[in-house]
């Protein structure tokens, strides 16, 4: 496995006054399938790999996946989380699901080595899979877009087996300050939400065990920034350092 730059550590939240309630908004599912498959289109899907891949190593190696595990990843994109999955879990079973039906034909046509994975259309709200099925569900960088995010929690729960885990990875969350301006660079709407309110709406969907912690990403930043996502540079860093939410949650 690829040497882990990456650190985790508490969320100082837990140990402060509960903070103020933020505004939810609920996103039209129809624009927000019309919008990543722009990305797709213009071949973003790919490259996510690259950018997420420093948070989400930690995640896999907490999650102890055993070869006959059967794996639900939301928001896929173009499948190179449920592809390195679907290499741990040899003899059970990934779905990869997400909203655009442009990253799904991406995912499909790059995934034909595997025979345990299978890429699907569709909303989080209504997840198109029987329930009590799956042991393990993961997203990365999607819960924030899900137009009806405890909609999505309470799918999630009904799909997984009882003592199945949920794990939500989370760069765009309302703590870390160096990324509150995403929200006007987006063409569609996205929950910026509290590590609280995050974990308080995890728990009311059914969860019995829900904890939250940070996931520093300590890969190299550039001397110079360039990029529309922040500032320049040195903001890059102050978000990486701040790390991403992890949600870890068990269906009792």
């Amino acid at each position: 496995m690829e040497e882990l730059s990456w650190v985790l550590r508490p969320n100082p939240q837990k140990c402060g006054a509960r903070p103020p309630r933020a505004k939810m908004t609920e996103s039209n599912p129809e624009a927000l399938r019309e919008e990543f498959n722009r990305w797709a289109e213009a071949g973003r899907g790919e490259g996510m790999e690259q950018d997420h891949l420093p948070i989400t190593l930690p995640v896999l190696a907490k999650m102890e996946l055993r070869p006959t595990d059967n794996v639900l990843e939301v928001g896929c994109g173009a499948g190179w989380l449920s592809r390195r999955v679907a290499a741990m879990v040899s003899r059970g079973r990934v779905v990869g699901m997400d909203i655009s039906d442009e990253m799904i034909r991406i995912a499909r046509r790059n995934s034909h080595q595997h025979d345990n994975l299978l890429f699907v259309t569709g909303e989080v709200a209504e997840i198109p899979w029987e329930s009590n099925f799956f042991t393990h569900a993961i997203s990365v960088e999607s819960s924030y877009y899900w137009p009806n995010a405890a909609a999505g929690a309470k799918e999630i729960f009904r799909v997984l087996r009882p003592e199945g885990s949920a794990w939500i990875l989370i760069n765009y969350y309302r703590d870390n300050p160096h990324c509150h301006q995403w929200g006007a660079l987006l063409a569609v709407a996205t929950h910026l939400l509290w590590a609280a309110e995050w974990s308080e709406l995890v728990r009311e969907a059914g969860f019995a065990q829900v904890t939250d912690e940070r996931v520093v990403d300590r890969s190299p930043s550039p001397e110079e920034y360039t990029g529309r996502w922040f500032r320049d540079a040195e903001q890059l860093r102050a978000f990486k350092a701040e790390g991403a939410l992890l949600i870890h949650a068990k269906k009792g």
